[in-house]
């Protein structure tokens, strides 16, 4: 009874989860309800038209419908997913703090970006985190990209000073709207793809002309000794503060909050 009991609290669980990611999605998505309609009724459709072509038998037609129902409701659930993302984005972008936020959903490769910046400019309120993984130093800059690249300079040079005589790559990534900078919504595909590509050229916000670079790879005890070091550099150098604004506590968005959960 036990087991039966917390079946049924998950499926309601699950349910009012899907309420509620529509009902934070449907008013800035317009399309949205016959998106889900024919994003259900497509597997079926399809089911149906190969039915009758190739005249399948009664137990045949049931079986498949009820995978055309399975496959509807994936593609529903995969659906609503995507435009509620693209709804959250959209809502948050421009907000400081908010790609550190994003990213601090990445468990992969061992991505780790702290939520207090590393630089921060009191008149423009232009900052930079600094994040690593497995594949190298990331810096993340929010705000004018012809401002942020001096400040970025000094902070490849300050970070290979503490990594002198090695060839960890430090990778650079402005998100904005404007141009070589790199839209919130594809913030995580492009660290990504950091992971063996170096970007010469941005197109609509997005990487492009991507050339291939030697795969560089750490290993466990290397990065941790890496965070060693840049948190000890950190420590050392530290950074103004605009008053008014605590940079521990930035836009904490998770993707659960986008989606108004």
């Amino acid at each position: 009874m036990a087991a039966k009991d917390a079946s049924a609290g998950k499926k309601q669980n699950l349910i009012r989860q899907i309420i509620q990611i529509y009902r934070y999605t449907a008013p800035e998505d317009k399309p949205l309800p016959w998106l889900l309609i024919g994003a259900f009724l497509l597997p079926v459709a399809v089911f149906v038209v190969a039915g009758v072509l190739m005249h399948w038998s009664v137990f045949i037609w049931i079986f498949l419908m009820i995978t055309a129902a399975m496959l509807g409701v994936l593609l529903f659930t995969i659906v609503l997913t995507r435009r509620a993302d693209k709804v959250g984005y959209a809502r948050i972008e421009g907000r400081p703090g908010a790609a550190v936020s994003v990213l601090g959903n990445i468990n992969k490769a061992g991505f780790n970006f702290p939520e207090e910046p590393v630089w921060m400019d009191p008149k423009t309120k232009d900052a930079i985190w600094r994040g690593t993984g497995y594949n190298g130093v990331y810096l993340l800059g929010e705000g004018d990209y012809g401002r942020l690249t001096h400040a970025m300079d000094r902070q490849e040079r300050n970070i290979k000073g503490v990594t002198a005589g090695s060839s960890i790559p430090v990778y650079r990534i402005v998100v904005g709207t404007g141009d070589k900078q790199v839209r919130l919504k594809n913030l995580r595909r492009t660290i990504l793809k950091c992971k063996s590509y170096e970007p010469t050229e941005y197109k609509n916000g997005l990487m492009a002309r991507i050339r291939p670079r030697r795969r560089f790879i750490l290993t466990k005890e290397e990065l941790a000794m890496l965070n060693d070091r840049l948190r000890t550099l950190q420590l050392k150098s530290g950074f103004g503060i605009p008053k008014g604004i605590d940079p521990t506590r930035p836009q904490r968005i998770s993707r659960r909050a986008m989606r108004g959960r």
